[in-house]
């Protein structure tokens, strides 16, 4: 019996092109812009590629920033478990499916559904590399069309992707036995130039590593064996690092790029930076 190709990581714009009419193959656009919520959508309504659905940042891959108890869980939450695999079946996802993600930000909002889709067991999902500019680059064609998938069945499985809790990262302080890596700009990272966030700076001992530096100049993914070079460094053992952001969005391009790299295990603070900051009890640190 012929083996079936799963992509788990990436997927090229040619690649995606020869499989775009298979039945168990779902395409979700996952656009956005933290300063306009809306231009997302209002871009993949302007032409995305055919056969694709929305995947809304706030209303999909996140949940409420209150929780139930009044404690801000950051600016993009988890949803729950449960609620989200309602959502993957509602975009016609099964236990079969090959799900490929796209923007066209370098992969940041992609990596966070590639990384959730890993959170609930499922391990046939990929970014498309170069994102809907690597689609154009190839002359591949837009559609305006709504897309639609019949209900699928997805299962819950053990989760393929970790996450740890503010708790966990508090007690980290003192005992260093994990690294904890920031994906934002140099300058948030310092504390400089803030502007998502109510406090500029970082979390104690954290490492700084942008996520943009996963990438080449036409907004590819850097080779593994480069991105195992640029990590190793800054990541002793992959299995006791943490990936942490603003919100919890970039952080998972950098948990992409460990993977592409063959370094796994890393888990994800989903909180990051804004929930941590949110308290004034917690330590701060700025600067490089």
């Amino acid at each position: 019996m012929e083996s079936i190709m799963r992509f788990t990581t990436l997927i090229s714009a040619v690649n995606l092109a020869q499989h775009l009419a298979d039945d168990d193959w779902i395409v979700l656009d996952c656009r956005h812009d933290l300063a306009a919520p809306a231009a997302g959508r209002d871009a993949y309504d302007q032409g995305h590629i055919p056969g694709a659905q929305f995947a809304n940042l706030d209303r999909d891959l996140s949940s409420a920033k209150v929780g139930r108890d009044g404690v801000f869980r950051g600016r993009h939450p988890l949803p729950e478990r449960a609620a989200f695999i309602a959502t993957l079946r509602r975009w016609g996802i099964s236990d079969s499916t090959q799900v490929v993600a796209y923007d066209a930000h370098g992969g940041v909002y992609a990596a966070r559904l590639w990384w959730m889709l890993r959170w609930v067991g499922h391990e046939a999902v990929a970014v498309l590399d170069g994102g809907l500019p690597a689609w154009q680059a190839q002359h591949f064609g837009l559609s305006t069309s709504e897309a639609e998938a019949a209900p699928g069945n997805l299962s819950e499985r053990p989760p393929l992707a970790h996450t740890v809790d503010v708790g966990t990262v508090l007690a980290n302080l003192s005992s260093q036995t994990r690294t904890v890596l920031d994906a934002r700009a140099p300058d948030r990272f310092r504390g400089e130039n803030e502007t998502l966030d109510p406090v500029g700076g970082h979390i104690p001992g954290a490492k700084n590593r942008f996520f943009k530096d996963n990438l080449q100049t036409d907004g590819r993914f850097k080779p593994g064996h480069t991105l195992h070079e640029e990590f190793s460094p800054l990541v002793s053992d992959p299995a006791k690092a943490i990936s942490q952001c603003g919100s919890g969005v970039t952080a998972c391009h950098n948990l992409l790029a460990l993977e592409i790299a063959g370094l796994h295990g890393a888990a994800l603070y989903p909180g990051s930076w804004s929930e941590w900051c949110a308290d004034p009890a917690r330590p701060v640190a700025t600067g490089q």
